[in-house]
């Protein structure tokens, strides 16, 4: 299991780097995939970071073509 340090999350608790919420941007942060403001809820994407946009929109095609392989 992956730890978080607080060193690790740079202005992660931050409100201004919350959009709605849920949607995590800070480009100071070089992860992927932060986890959830509620950490029970898994992880989000830090839409700053052009990698894990990449990787999200890559998760997308995936399921979609699992979908498609299940119809």
């Amino acid at each position: 299991m992956i730890e978080d340090k607080e060193g690790d999350k740079p202005d992660y608790n931050n409100p201004k780097n919350w959009y709605l919420w849920s949607f995590y941007y800070n480009p100071n942060d070089k992860r992927i995939f932060p986890p959830k403001r509620i950490k029970w809820l898994g992880w989000t994407v830090n839409f700053a970071n052009p990698y894990s946009i990449g990787a999200f929109v890559l998760l997308i095609v995936v399921m979609i073509f699992i979908a498609r392989l299940i119809k």
